[in-house]
């Protein structure tokens, strides 16, 4: 839209709702792991995948995110066990 010669910005939410910010550092290591990976790849999250999936699980695990399919997030190729990693992520608190 403009108006006057200004452009008019709409905001629009993210389609998967905001999620909260991980205060305790909970998912700390998960987070350190993908980012140290994708400095180590000159940002290419491709090669960090599998990391990228450890972390958004361990979100899911400590509820600071919706759970969701992990396919439906862009893993279908993926192999995982959600309930193994929850029962491992369980193990170590």
């Amino acid at each position: 839209m403009n108006t006057g010669g200004r452009k008019v910005f709409n905001a629009k939410p993210p389609d998967k709702g905001s999620f909260p910010l991980d205060h305790d550092g909970e998912c700390k290591e998960f987070m350190m792991k993908y980012m140290t990976c994708l400095k180590r790849n000159s940002g290419d999250n491709h090669k960090c995948r599998q990391d990228s999936k450890d972390y958004l699980e361990c979100r899911m695990q400590r509820e600071l995110m919706v759970v969701e399919d992990l396919s439906k997030l862009g893993f279908k190729d993926l192999k995982f066990n959600t309930q193994k990693n929850q029962k491992e992520a369980q193990e170590k608190t």
